[in-house]
């Protein structure tokens, strides 16, 4: 797990109470959709093999990123973007749920984006390896920055502050579910073979920024030269090849599939493909990077980054997107 990509619960500040809990949403007043409700706003994966992983000389090999090999899926849909606050609102709503950052208390920000009228709500302690985090209590999905915070006019943003179990529990909401990490590559890819970009091989080509990641020194000043300081709006910069937007920067995106670093090559071609190796703990896989990315510590905003965080980990740089089979 890297502590830079995103911090645990289990280190860093925390309060004396905070207890991991299992969230879980009430019953959904919402009738059975139709598929055609429910493909709305998705885009469609054809199934069938393709090269997962990557080797290129910027990956991180303790990562479990390699060795690139053959890995079939079935065909599905995918969310064309992650599922906005707007969005996540109207789930709260229907169902009333709390998330694990509401009940539990707290939630990791990046230091520098708490405002002053939320520096009371820092908790002591700094993660270690990353102190930029700080656990801020009354942080959540609906006070982004600590208490006195909202989303405010951000609605078409990511959602973040969201647990893979809260993630988990708004897919089942929504008639969907969370990709495996397979599905998320193939679709992140856009079609593109073995490209370390979901466009490509160049970070900026013709000197166009295609997400949102850190320019400038991190994590001290950030340039702003993708047009972002946090997070963007969901469908900001052009969509890859099968028309899914952000899947490089801006948030990571939780998967179902728990985390190992040991990968195996499939006997036979597989929906799933789970690590054949030890999970780490209770250790769920995020990709895809974010605003929080800069190429100086952390390059992992390329196709085949990966990394991983506890299911009851929240943080104001992760969200996820929805799929649906078939």
């Amino acid at each position: 797990m890297n502590e830079c990509c995103g911090p645990a619960r289990a280190t860093g500040a925390k309060p004396s109470d905070a207890a991991p809990r299992t969230a879980t949403a009430p019953p959904s007043r919402v009738p059975v959709r139709r598929r055609t409700d429910l493909l709305r706003g998705m885009v469609a994966v054809p199934g069938g093999p393709f090269l997962m992983g990557g080797d290129d000389e910027d990956a991180f090999p303790a990562d479990g990123e390699g060795p690139v090999r053959e890995v079939a899926v079935g065909p599905f849909h995918i969310d064309a973007t992650c599922v906005t606050n707007a969005r996540f609102a109207v789930f709260v709503k229907d169902t009333g749920y709390r998330t694990e950052a509401e009940t539990i208390g707290w939630s990791y920000v990046f230091g520098a984006f708490v405002p002053p009228r939320a520096r009371h709500a820092v908790l002591p302690g700094r993660v270690l390896g990353a102190p930029w985090w700080r656990a801020v209590e009354g942080a959540s999905w609906s006070a982004p920055e600590g208490p006195g915070t909202s989303f405010g006019d951000r609605g078409n943003h990511p959602v973040v502050h969201v647990s893979w179990h809260d993630a988990a529990a708004y897919a089942a909401w929504a008639g969907k579910r969370l990709p495996t990490e397979a599905e998320w590559e193939k679709a992140a890819r856009g079609g593109l073979v073995r490209a370390r970009f979901p466009w490509g091989d160049e970070p900026t080509p013709r000197g166009r920024h295609r997400c949102n990641i850190w320019q400038g020194d991190f994590p001290v000043h950030n340039t702003r030269e993708d047009g972002f300081l946090g997070t963007a709006p969901v469908n900001a910069f052009a969509p890859n090849g099968y028309g899914l937007y952000n899947v490089s920067g801006n948030v990571w995106e939780w998967c179902a599939d728990r985390f190992s670093a040991d990968w195996h090559v499939p006997d036979v071609p597989q929906t799933r493909v789970d690590p054949a190796g030890p999970p780490v703990g209770d250790t769920r896989v995020l990709r895809g990077g974010s605003h929080l990315c800069h190429r100086s510590y952390c390059n992992r905003y390329r196709v085949a980054a990966r990394t991983a965080n506890t299911p009851d980990s929240t943080t104001g740089h992760a969200g996820f997107r929805c799929v649906v089979p078939g």
